[in-house]
């Protein structure tokens, strides 16, 4: 059975949980992707930030994204799945959560992200609905 890192996106960077949505809104549009895994000092996860999450949280609110943190749009626990996890761990964990991007782990390292464009190009197209069923119920 295929893995997390079968499936991933390789190549996922961090942003730095006192870095600005500015810089993380910049970040986004130099790698072409609408989120990044948050970490600490020790690049521990912290959470993700999303393009979505900078709009709605930040500018929205007529907040100016260059005096905002990344830090402070991280809400909950954050999630992510090992590298070896086989996908039907990955599934169940994204679907459970109701998460629509996972960050992936290797040896406590940062390796890729799975998101659902990811997920549509390696499952059947029964397993990609169900996911989708299950992502968006209310």
């Amino acid at each position: 059975m295929a893995t997390a890192k079968d499936i991933m996106h390789p190549g996922a960077q961090w942003i730095y949980r006192e870095e600005t949505l500015d810089r993380a809104a910049q970040l986004m549009r130099q790698l072409d992707v609408g989120a990044l895994p948050v970490s600490d000092q020790n690049e521990r996860l912290c959470g993700i930030i999303t393009d979505r999450d900078i709009v709605v949280k930040c500018v929205a609110l007529g907040h100016d994204p260059a005096q905002v943190r990344c830090a402070e749009l991280c809400e909950g626990t954050p999630r992510w799945v090992d590298a070896g996890a086989d996908v039907g761990e990955v599934l169940h964990e994204m679907e459970s959560r109701r998460i629509r991007r996972m960050p992936v782990v290797e040896n406590k390292r940062l390796v890729g992200m799975i998101s659902e464009a990811d997920l549509a190009a390696h499952l059947s197209e029964q397993q990609l609905a169900e996911f989708v069923e299950r992502i968006c119920a209310a």
